[in-house]
Formats: structure tokens, sequence, C-alpha cells
């Protein structure tokens, strides 16, 4: 096992240099936005998808197209409407006069990058078209099912305030999504960089430094990074305190509703790429801590109670941290 581990933590040191190469491209055009620019990461290395929550004009789309660029993936937007069907997403049959046969016309999203822009703001059946294919990768048109793209990785947006016209997503549907991050206003000092590198004549742009194998041989590799039994415990803890928070001394009327198992595998794949940011071949406890809270707000459904009480998922998941023992 020993072994093992040097090995991976050599290739760990190798592999860490191709992070640092694509994270100096990404700064060339985004300025602040680490977190965001982390998890997505997260999500692409671990072949998860990624909700972000914040309000417009944070740089979610330029973001995701900077990074697709970078990587050399192909990218769609998809803007979500209220008047959306299915097949806007998924791609219909086309009857051909010509031939008297129905041509197959691929939806949009057939691509290595999907940003789903508002998620919240299409029916539920638009919404289950796009979370199929992030669940099974593949898509059915006709009779036919048709495998995704690989790599295939989703980041869904959705406005925290503006509700009017929205379907918010049903809790089996959020649990699909690996992480939830939540997209802050920029610095005075990253705002006045801002203004001063996209007010200018010349927009910097991206260039390709990666291809897409390599994105395939980070997913493998991340994959092989190491966690103990006692680190897998700890996840458990972690979890099964949402379901029985009275068992750290939490109110059982403060939730509703604890973490699904998805909470558990999405604990481990993020602690891994969480290691690997930090240049390591094993996990430990507060790689498992510092994902905490994106895996868990949007699986905790809290009660009326609590919120009453001003809390709110992320309050509660202080607070089982603190109460969980740490290995």
């Amino acid at each position: 096992m020993d072994t093992d581990i040097r090995r991976i933590t050599e290739l760990a040191t190798e592999k860490k240099e191709i992070l640092n190469r694509i994270e100096v491209e990404y700064e060339k055009v985004i300025v602040g936005q680490k977190s965001v620019y982390k998890y997505l990461m997260t999500g692409l290395l671990t072949g998860g998808h990624i909700l972000v929550e914040g309000l417009p004009g944070l740089a979610k789309t330029l973001a995701i197209s900077t990074l697709s660029k970078i990587l050399d993936l192909d990218f769609n937007r998809i803007q979500f409407t209220p008047d959306m069907l299915p097949a806007d997403i998924r791609g219909t049959l086309i009857y051909n006069q010509g031939s008297g046969q129905f041509d197959v016309k691929k939806g949009p999203v057939f691509t290595n990058f999907v940003l789903a822009d508002e998620i919240n703001r299409a029916p539920a059946k638009v919404q289950a078209a796009l979370l199929e294919a992030m669940q099974e990768k593949t898509i059915t048109i006709g009779d036919t099912t048709y495998p995704l793209p690989n790599p295939f990785f989703v980041m869904a947006t959705q406005n925290p305030i503006d509700q009017d016209g929205t379907y918010p997503l049903p809790e089996a549907q959020m649990d699909r999504f690996l992480l939830k991050v939540v997209a802050e206003y920029p610095t005075r000092a990253e705002e006045k960089r801002i203004i001063s590198r996209m007010g200018g004549a010349i927009i910097p742009e991206a260039k390709t430094i990666v291809s897409k194998d390599s994105v395939l041989e980070l997913q493998n590799f991340v994959k092989q990074i190491y966690a103990d039994e006692k680190i897998m415990e700890y996840i458990v803890d972690l979890v099964y305190a949402t379901r029985d928070p009275e068992a750290v001394s939490i109110k059982k009327e403060y939730i509703r509703a604890g973490a699904s198992p998805r909470a558990s595998l999405a604990f481990l794949k993020a602690a891994k790429a969480e290691a690997f940011f930090d240049g390591r071949a094993y996990v430990i406890p507060e790689d498992v801590k510092a994902i905490a809270h994106e895996v868990l707000r949007h699986r905790l459904l809290i009660s009326f109670e609590a919120e009453a009480e001003g809390m709110t998922s992320d309050t509660l998941v202080d607070q089982i941290l603190q109460r969980v023992e740490i290995p």
C-alpha cells in the first residue's frame, strides 16, 4: 500500500503542474471567483455536475466558456425559459420529404460542456430531460439511444432572488448535482481589475493548452487517490448526522429530510479532487470538511421552525462539522 501511495504521490506532483497551467490561463480572463473555478474543476475531474447559485453578472457564463476553450472541449449554452420543451434539450426527429424517412436532429445537450442557464425557469419535464442526461449520459430520440460525448459536464445556474416565473428543482433532482456553489460578489480590488481588464480596447482571451485526452487522464488519476477506511467512516458519520440530528445534539425538528447515499459518494469524489488540488495522493479529514457545505447545502431540507430561528442549511452543516468527531 505504501508503495502505491508513493507512486501516486509522484504522479500527483507531475499532474498538479497541468492544473497549475490551466489555472494560470484561466486567470488571464477571469478575475476572482476562485471558488467557482475550483468547483468547476472538481465537477469535471470527478465526472459530476455543479449547480451555481448567484446573481446575474458574476461571470458564470464566461467562466465555463473560458474553461472549455482552455481544455479544447465543445461548449453550448442553453437558456432555460418557461415555454421550453424536452425536445429543445434532447433533439427530435424531422421528416425528410426527399428520402421519406425521419432524420435525427440532435439537441444542444450533445456537447462536452453544457451551461444550463437559469435552470429553474423551465418546467419540470424540461429539467428532467437534462437531469436524465446528467445521470445516464445518454439521450433517447425516437427509438434510438445515443451516448453523450465524453467528458460530459453540466453547470446549471439559478438566481437566488428573482423567483417570479420559476419552477424550483425538486429535491430528487437537486440530489443529482455533485455540489452546489454560491457565487459571491467580487471584492473592491477585484472589481477594479475587472473594469480595467474588460473595459479596454483588447479583451483577453484564453488559449487551448490541454487536450481532451489529458482531461480524461486527469479524471482517471483522481479515481486512484487513496481514501483510508477512517475517512470513509467520517464521511458516513457526517451524512448520518443529517438523518439523525439528535445524535449530534441538534433538534430533529430542524431537518425535514437528510442527505441521501449520493451525498456520501459526492463527499468521497470531491474530497479526492480536493487532495489532488493540494498535490496529495491521499485524502485527509480537512479535505472532507472543505467541501462539506457544497456537498450538503442543497441536500438538507430544513424545517420552517429552523428558518423561523434564522437558520440555514449552511448553519446546520457548521454545527454538524463541529460536533462530529474527526478521525
